[in-house]
């Protein structure tokens, strides 16, 4: 299987420690998002697992044991977007802190394994389309040497979000507004040699320069472990995702950067009961087994694997 770490949550920048744990002890516990007392025991040894993609926007606590991962093989999908405290409140200063932990990363293991994520674009009177051109260069210019790959997307109305853009003003995008940025982007990003991808988007972009991405990719999975991994594309999402198959051992509700325009979380005083039952000792990410769960292994049939060459070595 493909690990997902975790589209829920930022693991990396909150909950390394319980990663790390789990690694070592072989297996986590995940609640089902539908069914609160169903629990999966997944199995995430290096025999089990083909691959990981790490979602984060800070992975600075996991750089110290990245040494620990050695028998997995991995990439990021790492969010650095231009947004001040109004849009990202717990997100540390970009200059400071985000961007030389890009780069750090990325000396530790390859520019082909971090993936810029310039994601979600909004727009309202502060962040207009001029604003994100300005910056998208900026960042582009700084990651160049540091990344092969950005992928970005429009922002998406969902329910549980709909209160905080409401407070933000965000302007609706139409698809004309969507494919003039796109393309202004895509131009920056090809004068910079980045391949710059959407994610998720429905609208057609190939015109632009853009290529409707994978997140989730067994090819570049494959290319970093040497083996050809053959997944199915994931059906649990969007129609126009391109992703393969995972499994994500998160939790919606738990990530404490507030970001305010993320689905993954309802309120952040939900986040705030959830953090406060955490321990990074225990198989759940937030709190315990109680008398009323079940809990069931995770059948997982592996994808398929086919020894090739590792382009990266």
């Amino acid at each position: 299987m493909i690990l997902s770490v975790s589209r829920r949550t930022d693991i990396p920048a909150h909950y390394a420690e319980w990663f790390f744990n789990r690694i070592r002890d072989g297996f986590a516990l995940v609640r089902n998002p539908m069914n609160f007392h169903h629990v999966s025991r997944i199995n995430i040894t290096p025999d089990a697992v083909d691959g990981i993609v790490f979602w984060t926007k800070d992975p600075t606590p996991m750089l110290p044991r990245l040494g620990e991962l050695a028998r997995y093989h991995y990439y990021f999908q790492f969010t650095l977007n231009s947004y001040a405290a109004d849009v990202e409140p717990g997100v540390c200063s970009k200059a400071g802190h985000i961007i030389p932990a890009f780069k750090r990363l990325s000396d530790m293991i390859g520019p082909e394994r971090v993936i810029w994520r310039y994601d979600p674009i909004l727009i309202n009177e502060k962040y207009t389309s001029a604003y994100h051109i300005k910056y998208f260069e900026r960042l582009a210019r700084s990651l160049r040497s540091y990344t092969k790959k950005c992928v970005f997307s429009f922002i998406d109305l969902y329910r549980s979000t709909r209160k905080d853009l409401a407070e933000l003003s965000v302007h609706p995008l139409v698809p004309e507004r969507k494919s003039m940025l796109a393309k202004s982007i895509s131009d920056i990003a090809s004068s910079y040699e980045l391949r710059l991808e959407s994610c998720a988007e429905d609208i057609p972009l190939e015109y632009c320069g853009v290529a409707h991405g994978r997140c989730v990719d067994a090819d570049l999975l494959g290319k970093i472990s040497g083996r050809r991994i053959e997944a199915k594309r994931d059906k649990n999402q969007r129609t126009a995702c391109g992703c393969a198959e995972s499994v994500d051992i998160g939790m919606y509700g738990t990530c404490p950067s507030g970001c305010r325009y993320c689905y993954a979380n309802r309120s952040m005083r939900n986040v705030a009961r959830n953090v406060a039952r955490h321990d990074p000792v225990l198989p759940l990410l937030c709190g315990e087994i109680g008398p009323g769960d079940s809990i069931s292994e995770r059948k997982t049939p592996p994808c398929r694997r086919c020894r090739q060459g590792n382009i990266f070595s």
